[in-house]
């Protein structure tokens, strides 16, 4: 027969069980990492949600604006300039141009000048010739108040023209004399001769 063994009932003045040190110990870690995670959770809040992060959200928007505030001044300044810059070499092109049809000009009116100096100096050579080889209303010296040559007269004379040619220094002697009456008498002298005419206008050698 198998042997029974009876365990005394526990009664009202038995004392409970204590726990061991190593339970307890586990348990106070679990409570102390449970703090730290709510503490952690309570400590890591949304930063977007901050004062200071609203305060350096507002400085870079602020900073952004004048930016671009700098940026669109500096596109219109190189704007304007660039603009300026095309209508000083548009006026400094312009100025050039005039300049070159100012130095053309210039050479035309030099060229016209000297020509015009020509011409004068011809009309002057002519003139002096023109008056040098005319004769008019007197008496002439041959090779001293006029060249030796053949003489006619400018335009046809009126019948009361008189010419005549005398030896000079003879005091009067007549070489050839006329009264032409009318159209453009011509006469021819040489040196040693005087010259001497009277309401035929003027003469000129030819």
């Amino acid at each position: 027969m198998e042997q029974v063994t009876e365990h005394p009932e526990a009664t009202p003045h038995s004392k409970a069980p204590r726990p061991s040190r190593k339970w307890i110990a586990g348990v106070g870690a679990a409570v102390v990492l449970l703090a730290a995670g709510a503490w952690a959770g309570s400590a890591v809040t949304d930063p977007t949600t901050s004062e200071q992060y609203a305060s350096l959200k507002s400085e870079l928007t602020t900073t952004a604006a004048e930016r671009d505030s700098v940026q669109a001044q500096l596109d219109e300044t190189t704007s304007d300039y660039e603009t300026l810059s095309g209508e000083i070499d548009d006026r400094e092109l312009a100025a050039d141009e005039k300049e070159a049809a100012l130095d053309q000009r210039s050479e035309e009116l030099d060229e016209q000048q000297s020509a015009v100096t020509k011409r004068e100096k011809a009309v002057g050579t002519a003139e002096k010739e023109k008056a040098a080889n005319t004769v008019t209303g007197g008496t002439w010296t041959v090779g001293l108040d006029i060249a030796a040559g053949t003489y006619r007269a400018d335009e046809p004379v009126d019948s009361d023209c008189y010419w005549a040619i005398m030896r000079t220094g003879s005091n009067g002697d007549l070489i050839e004399n006329d009264i032409p009456g009318g159209g453009r008498p011509s006469v021819t002298l040489s040196k040693g001769q005087d010259f001497n005419t009277s309401r035929c206008g003027s003469w000129t050698k030819q």
